[in-house]
């Protein structure tokens, strides 16, 4: 894995000891995507700079890969079920008892992944990408707020670094579009409702060294 000399891409690895990326159907059985939807990273990558306003780098693309042992059998983030409490609200009083009730929720542990920013058609100046890097060579710059999670607050990121030029014999698992794909992952949510949310069809491919993004991995955010 390289990280291009144009200040444009950037490459990072990111580690989170536990976290869940339900799914956007799941109701009483919180089930989680097997990977980071591209919608969250973005997310991620938002909350690290402290945009809080997500349209702002429309345009950029990210590419995302799974980090391996190079074993197939562990490859995957290990998965678990806890039962917890979630709150509806089928109650206008905020506080009464009918607004949250137990149900079970899956859970990932252990996930690294590796995701490439390009920036060249993000049109903000500094580019997502710029503000990346300036937020790891002069932290104190960056006004942010919160811990840095994936998902849920609970969820918080362990480390966030930059891939060196020098390491690339890590094995990968890419997340490709793939119109036969048999996951279907969010890289636009609609907060206020699902009309606006954005879909795409990809597909894990078997664990590689490759270490460029293929072309088909490469997702732009966008909101249409």
């Amino acid at each position: 894995m390289t990280t291009a000399t144009d200040n444009k891409i950037l490459t990072l690895e990111i580690e989170v000891p536990i976290a869940c990326f339900r799914q956007s159907r799941a109701r009483e059985y919180a089930e989680t995507y097997p990977v980071p939807p591209p919608s969250t990273v973005y997310g991620m990558l938002l909350s690290i700079v402290g945009e809080t306003n997500r349209y702002k780098h429309c345009g950029v693309k990210i590419a995302i890969a799974m980090l391996t042992s190079g074993n197939a059998l562990l490859s995957q983030p290990y998965k678990s079920t806890v039962i917890r409490t979630f709150r509806r609200f089928k109650n206008k009083d905020i506080h009464h008892p009918t607004n949250s009730r137990p149900d079970y929720q899956e859970l990932l542990t252990d996930i690294k992944f590796i995701t490439w920013i390009n920036s060249q058609d993000d049109k903000s100046q500094p580019s997502l990408s710029e503000q990346l890097q300036q937020a790891f060579t002069n932290p104190a710059s960056i006004n942010r707020f919160g811990g840095l999670c994936l998902g849920e607050s609970r969820d918080l990121v362990n480390s966030v670094t930059i891939v060196s030029e020098n390491n690339q014999t890590q094995s990968l698992q890419w997340l490709v579009q793939d119109e036969d794909g048999l996951l279907t992952l969010p890289y636009w949510v609609d907060h206020v409702g699902s009309k606006g949310t954005r879909w795409q069809r990809y597909l894990i491919l078997e664990p590689s060294e490759f270490s460029q993004p293929p072309e088909s991995a490469w997702t732009v955010i966008q909101s249409s």
